[in-house]
């Protein structure tokens, strides 16, 4: 009788275990319009890089592998995002890592109305002074992206655009 209640505990405990909140959970799908693989281009028109989204760690993450679409000072730029939704804060949350030893922290983000916030914590920038960083997602017709990143140095009172892209599907 004892093996069978353990066996039972055992089997309860891996169907518990077994289930993969982030794929029953819809709060994980806002992002998904920003999966694909990209084109990215400049407000000039010119292609900047490309870019692959996709979801790992069983739908929980995702990733944005990104390369520059040529060397800047001898360099191919990359980088990675890991962007997630924090279900203990509620909020979404990107870290940025590049090949320049380059990060940025957004651990406050929202999805609202077709489009993702991300805000960054302060920081120190130029001349003693604090800054942070806002990055936004817009879904645009036609499946396309753009991605908007600004930085304040005056606690977001007014913002000064860093980079304005839009994202393409690949080979369209």
């Amino acid at each position: 009788m004892k093996k069978l209640i353990a066996l039972g505990f055992i089997l309860i405990a891996n169907l518990i275990f077994a289930q993969k909140p982030c794929e029953s959970d819809p709060k994980y799908n806002e992002f998904d319009f920003w999966i694909g693989t990209w084109d990215v281009y400049g407000l000039n028109g010119k292609l900047t890089g490309n870019s692959r989204i996709s979801k790992i760690l069983d739908n929980c993450v995702i990733l944005e592998e990104w390369t520059s679409a040529g060397a800047q000072r001898g360099l191919i730029f990359s980088g990675k995002s890991y962007n997630s939704y924090n279900a203990a804060t509620k909020q979404w949350q990107q870290n940025w890592v590049d090949n320049t030893g380059g990060s940025t922290e957004y651990l406050t983000g929202h999805y609202e109305n077709g489009v993702m916030h991300f805000l960054s914590r302060p920081f120190p920038n130029k001349n003693d002074s604090t800054s942070i960083r806002k990055l936004t997602f817009f879904k645009l017709k036609d499946g396309k992206v753009r991605q908007l990143g600004e930085i304040s140095a005056d606690e977001g009172k007014s913002w000064s655009t860093e980079i304005d892209l839009e994202y393409r599907p690949s080979g369209k």
